[in-house]
Formats: C-alpha cells, structure tokens, sequence
C-alpha cells in the first residue's frame, strides 16, 4: 500500500524548491584524493576524476558531455552549465527533456520541487502536478514551457532545421526573454558550445512543434535528425581527439559513440573516442538494452580501451565532485575555445 504523506493542496506540494549544487563553492580535491586509496565505486569515481582531468589537460581533445536521464531536474542543471562556462565541454549530446523540460522550462523562471517518491500519485494528479521520482513539476508551467516552444517555431522561417539550429535560436530567445539567466542553453549560445539533442520530439519540444504544425499546416518547421547526424560527426572528424563524459546511457550515448562509425563510412580517417567515462546504474545482465558498457563499445570500433572508465552510480552522488575537482585543479585555464557551434555558420 503507498503511503501518503498527508498534503491536500498544490501550494503544499509545491512549497520546497531544488537548489543547484555550485561546483566552485567547495573543493572536491581531498575527498577525490581519497577515493583513490579506496576501493568499490568510491575508486571508480576517483579514476573517472582521473581520466576527466586528463581530457581536459590535452589541448586538442574535444569533450563531449551526454547527458540523459533527469539529473538537472535534480540539482545538476548548474554544473552542467558550468562546465560550458569553465571550458570544460566542447559540444552536448541530451534529450530533449534535459534540455527543454528541465533546463529551458527554469529559464523561463518556474522551478522543480522536493517532494516525495511515496506520494499518492492519484493525488498529484488530481492537482495536476508531474512527479519525476522525488521531484515535482506543475504540469501548466510545462504546458506553457510547450507554448512558448510553439510561438518561437511560428517566428521562424518555415524549412527543416536541426536541433542544434533550433537549440541556438532558444539561445538568442533566452538572451532577451529569460527570466532566469544563465541557462545551460544560454550558456551555450554565449560560448559557441552546440547543443543535439537526437530525439528532440521525446519532450516539451515535441508538444511545442506539433501546436507549431498544426497551425501551420502548409508552411511550417521540421527537425532533421539526419543532418544533425552529420553535423555531430563533422565535429569529430575535425577533432584530433575525443572524449566522452556520459550521464545516463540512451540514444544521447549512442549517438555520439556512432559517430565514429559514421566518419568511417564518409570515407574519413578518425580514431575512436580516446577518452570515456560514464555514469550509470543500468545492469547490462539484461543484454545491456540501455547499459553496455564501454569495452562493449570498443567492439565496434566506438571507444579505445586504455582510457575508459564505467562508474556504477547515481548520477547526482557523484558527478558533483569530479565536476568540482575539474573545477579546481584548473586544467581548464590552459585550454582554448573549440567553437564548434561557427562551423555551421
């Protein structure tokens, strides 16, 4: 039987905002430091920090961040945009929820809230409030999310843009409308930094385009993911080298390992992913439908073996310190700025 907690109005509900964890407010080095001597995921953690900071150190590496699942949601957004602000990622690969419902949906000045993973969810609905595990979401500031993805379609020429296209044009609608500012997608915008997300549709994005087309029945805009597919691999063929931070698994997590593959078949000559590290808690017992690890990768000619890592945890326990210990160790100030987002231009 579920337990209820006793809340009876959304006010209730919504009463207790997630706070973004801030990479620069403390120093993850010592307890990074201190992992390494431990043993179980504690030294898996400590040697995927290992492995990031080296991506960072090497000047021609291009880092790539995945992200998929709702760990900005959960209080991540802050750290995925400071990697871009700190020069610790070249190019995103996410959902459309991590990008859209999460950190676009803030931008807009609503907010995820704790709550609880035992709530009476007949009862959330009833007051029309979306749960994500132990988090909430109003469900009509999504729907407006929804609108306002509708309304910036409508402004734009009608003819196929790719997400990363899209994406940069939520960028120059956040520059001048966003109510809070600093978003992953703003922060991206300012920093030429491209934003794919392969299946766009799989969000508020989604809602936002079929209002779009609907309205527009003759005269509107598509998403292209086959030329965003060839833009992705673009970058990695102009890059000497690459790395991987994953966050989750999923299509964001195939689609640039693909990459590889792609590159190949255009007749270019380009190495696997030299650097990986990924996130997770899928169990590839099952096949590994949403869980194969790296060296499973490696078969396919996707990743090198010599530097990868798989850390067999919660996202949120874990990325905040070797983000943090990036952060700190100041590998970051050496490199240059890839820009990937004028190569479209």
């Amino acid at each position: 039987m579920k337990k209820t907690l006793g809340h009876n109005s959304k006010k209730d509900f919504l009463s207790k905002p997630v706070e973004h964890i801030d990479i620069t407010k403390f120093d993850a080095r010592p307890i990074i430091s201190s992992m390494e001597k431990m043993s179980f995921v504690s030294r898996e953690t400590a040697n995927a920090a290992k492995i990031y900071n080296e991506m960072i150190s090497e000047k021609d590496c291009t880092i790539f961040l995945t992200l998929a699942g709702s760990t900005s949601a959960a209080g991540c957004m802050h750290i995925y945009r400071d990697l871009v602000k700190y020069n610790m990622v070249d190019a995103i690969v996410a959902t459309g929820a991590s990008i859209i419902d999460m950190d676009f949906f803030e931008s807009l000045g609503f907010k995820h809230y704790q709550g609880s993973q035992f709530q009476d969810d007949t009862e959330l609905r009833k007051n029309y409030i979306d749960r994500i595990y132990d988090t909430y979401i109003d469900e009509k500031e999504l729907q407006h999310c929804d609108k306002v993805i509708a309304e910036i379609a409508d402004s734009l020429e009608p003819r196929p843009y790719t997400s990363r296209e899209f994406i940069y044009e939520l960028g120059k609608y956040l520059k001048k409308n966003a109510k809070k500012k600093g978003s992953l997608i703003e922060m991206s915008y300012d920093y030429n930094v491209p934003i794919f997300c392969p299946a766009f549709t799989d969000s508020s994005a989604g809602f936002g385009l079929v209002m779009h087309q609907e309205k527009n029945p003759k005269k509107h805009m598509t998403i292209d993911s086959i030329r965003e597919f060839r833009e992705l691999t673009e970058i990695k063929i102009k890059s000497k080298g690459s790395g991987l931070l994953m966050i989750g698994g999923g299509v964001p997590k195939n689609f640039i390992q693909d990459t590889v593959i792609c590159a190949e078949l255009l007749g270019k000559d380009v190495d696997m992913h030299k650097y990986a590290i990924q996130i997770t808690v899928a169990d590839s017992r099952d096949g590994a439908c949403s869980s194969s690890t790296l060296k499973e990768a490696s078969s396919w000619g996707k990743v090198d073996t010599s530097k990868e890592q798989m850390v067999f945890a919660e996202a949120t326990s874990v990325i905040p310190l070797i983000a943090s210990d990036a952060y700190h160790k100041g590998e970051w100030k050496k490199r240059d700025r890839k820009n990937f987002s004028k190569i479209f231009e």
